[in-house]
């Protein structure tokens, strides 16, 4: 039996893991912007912290994801400072 080839699996396993997780943190972080950035930004920073720990290929993108989580919660403490607190508001 080889044992060379079991570790080298789950490494590219691991790296292709992390490529998702990369992409995945670009695209969440993106959509915070628009949408739900109290969740998706939070979700965008972990995805990326993940990815660039693993060592992903795709590293750019992870520095991207972990740009836009940042920059939705800016948005959203923005967002609350100038509407006193009130995320939405029904009525005029």
């Amino acid at each position: 039996m080889n044992t060379t080839t079991a570790p080298v699996r789950a490494t590219a396993t691991t790296r292709g893991d992390a490529d998702g997780m990369a992409v995945a943190s670009f695209v969440l972080g993106l959509l915070g912007l628009l949408f739900f950035n109290l969740v998706l930004g939070p979700c965008a920073l972990v995805l990326a912290g993940l990815a660039l720990a693993r060592g992903t290929r795709r590293r750019g993108r992870a520095l991207l994801g972990l740009t836009l989580g940042a920059a939705d919660l800016i948005v959203l403490a923005a967002t609350l400072a100038s509407g006193h607190g009130t995320l939405w508001q029904l009525g005029g």
